[in-house]
């Protein structure tokens, strides 16, 4: 595929529309908060949780600490995890795929408990409860 002038020059008008929502300019693991550090170019500092993060989550300190910054600044890839975090989906708060996101999701909705939730259970069981299954 030859790369014509046009094609190269609305690529970087991509990559620059891209970057202005904020770019990566560090990237760090904070391994005593078991976070992730990131530092844009505004000088806002995201700290994300990494077990939030697909790719990453349930990896060692160790592998953790060696991240490499994308030449723009709108990605970060782990080498030894073969991972990579796109930064601007990071400031959305999406921290992986619709798929993982709602497993992760899923997982911790049937566990949350709200004064709503107890009082309901508390009124089905006053009535006892709920019906037997009819065969």
């Amino acid at each position: 595929m030859d790369l014509t002038e046009k094609a190269l020059a609305d690529a970087k008008s991509r990559g620059g529309e891209a970057r202005s929502g904020g770019y990566a300019v560090s990237a760090s693991y904070d391994a005593a908060q078991s976070r992730l550090v990131v530092e844009l170019d505004s000088g806002v500092i995201l700290l994300v949780p990494v077990h939030l993060v697909e790719g990453i989550a349930g990896a060692n300190p160790e592998t953790l600490q060696d991240i490499e910054l994308s030449p723009s600044g709108l990605g970060l890839h782990w080498p030894k995890l073969d991972a990579d975090v796109y930064v601007p989906a990071l400031l959305q708060g999406i921290f992986g795929t619709r798929r993982w996101m709602a497993a992760q999701l899923g997982a911790s909705g049937g566990k949350a408990s709200s004064p709503a939730k107890a009082s309901a259970a508390r009124s089905n069981g006053a009535k006892g409860g709920r019906p037997r299954k009819q065969a």
